[in-house]
């Protein structure tokens, strides 16, 4: 029941390591029918949907042929997008959260989120600004992609992906609906728009069974890095800043970490 209350109140659960992701219902929807797209929070590409609280939303808009409009939804809906479709071409969905804080009671639970996102070096960061090693919090922050090819064939889905400005993203250089992928799909990593060298980028991997594969990867000199894919497969991307927050944010807020989530969610054809 305290599960289903945190659901309906469309708050993210903040426990560490849990991804936040657009999941829609179908990422190849036929042109002229409805896309139904949820917000998601979990672990190992599983969790609760999340409803539309615009409270909670800093931007959320859908961009198709270089037209991007704000999404129209209402507190409390499920999902949190319902829209009709009524041209063919690439949809790129964009998701900014509200921010959201997060209390570590002990050392340990930040030390292994920090280990899991490939922070090695966060214990001497930490000690250095001479910081407590328990009872302290963390700002969050979600910044969300989905790529969905709308069309009535995969021919029909094209576009291309483009840096949206939120302050970390990823940006796809390919189209997975329309490109051939066999030598993988290309993504690049931006943060404060340059590119993020040597990031580690988790990989989830959904096989139409459900099953749920992970994999990790580091960008390139040019923050790319190629995501090796499967025909059928659903995939999430996520990758993590961990910074000092301003002056001002830290003070307002009680914190003395911050971190930026950039996801992104796309399928892969048959």
């Amino acid at each position: 029941m305290i599960l289903y209350a945190i659901t309906c109140l469309g708050i993210a659960l903040p426990a560490f390591g849990h991804e936040f992701w657009l999941e829609p219902q179908n990422f190849q929807p036929e042109t002229n029918t409805t896309l139904q797209v949820q917000l998601r929070n979990g672990q190992k590409f599983k969790g609760i949907e999340i409803g539309y609280f615009d409270k909670r939303i800093e931007t959320f808009d859908w961009i198709q042929n270089e037209v991007r409009s704000p999404v129209q939804s209402r507190a409390g809906d499920f999902p949190a997008l319902t829209l009709p479709v009524a041209q063919d071409g690439l949809m790129v969905l964009v998701y900014e959260s509200t921010n959201s804080t997060v209390q570590y009671n002990t050392w340990e639970k930040f030390a292994g989120f920090a280990k899991h996102k490939d922070f090695a070096d966060v214990e001497a960061r930490h000690i250095e600004r001479n910081l407590p090693m328990g009872r302290f919090s963390e700002v969050y922050t979600r910044y969300c992609k989905s790529l969905i090819g709308v069309g009535d064939a995969p021919e029909d889905a094209v576009g291309q992906d483009a840096a949206t400005d939120l302050e970390t993203e990823f940006v796809a250089l390919n189209n997975p609906y329309t490109d051939d992928l066999s030598a993988g799909f290309l993504v690049q990593l931006f943060y404060q728009g340059a590119p993020r060298i040597n990031a580690q980028i988790e990989v989830f991997e959904r096989d139409p069974d459900g099953a749920v594969d992970i994999t990790y990867l580091h960008t390139d000199q040019r923050g790319q890095a190629t995501i090796p894919v499967k025909v059928g497969h659903t995939y999430l991307l996520d990758a993590v800043v961990l910074r000092e927050p301003q002056e001002d944010v830290a003070t307002a807020l009680n914190v003395v970490w911050e971190t930026l989530w950039a996801s992104m969610t796309f399928s892969v054809p048959q």
